[in-house]
Formats: C-alpha cells, sequence, structure tokens
C-alpha cells in the first residue's frame, strides 16, 4: 500500500449552485480515489504535471500550465497526484446548477 501526503483543499464557495475549492498539492500527494457529481472546470494557478489514476490500476499524466482551463464531466471515479518535484495548485469548480 502506497503512503502519500494528502493533497490539501480549501474551499472558496459552496452554495446551491457552485463549489470551489482550492487544490495544494506537495511533491507525491495525492486527492484520494473520488467522483464529481458535478461538470467541473480546473484553472491551475502553477505549471506541474498530473498523474491520474484509476481504480482498474490504469494511469494517465496531463501537463498543467498556470492559468489554462480545462473540464471533464462528472461520474468518473479518479485519484489525483502531483507527479512533479515542485508544489502544484489548482482551483476546481464544480458546476451544481445552471441558470435557467
Amino acid at each position: 500500500m502506497r503512503c502519500r501526503p494528502p493533497a490539501m483543499p480549501t474551499t472558496q464557495v459552496d452554495d446551491d449552485k457552485l463549489r470551489v475549492i482550492r487544490w495544494d498539492f506537495e511533491p507525491g500527494a495525492e486527492t484520494g480515489f473520488h467522483r464529481h457529481g458535478w461538470l467541473y472546470v480546473v484553472v491551475p494557478v502553477t505549471d506541474g504535471t498530473l498523474h491520474i489514476e484509476f481504480p482498474d490500476g490504469s494511469t494517465t499524466s496531463a501537463e498543467l500550465k498556470a492559468g489554462v482551463a480545462y473540464h471533464r464531466p462528472a461520474g468518473v471515479e479518479h485519484n489525483v497526484v502531483n507527479g512533479g518535484a515542485a508544489p502544484l495548485s489548482f482551483v476546481e469548480t464544480e458546476v451544481k446548477a445552471f441558470p435557467g
């Protein structure tokens, strides 16, 4: 079993429409396996490398560039790990409800 430090979440907004969390990762830190219930957008605060692990043991990597956003659909279980040698941070916004 791996023993990694936890990534540190800081909730900035959590209301009926949005959840915004800043995630700060030391090198090697992880979120732990989780599943998003809503569409989400990630905006990196720093450059870095993420390793994404899936329950079936498969992995993928992503290079983050500060300020360059990406989005993902709800529902995929995954664990996010800082794969770089420097601290890494991003802000994640989950969209709970759309206006209208």
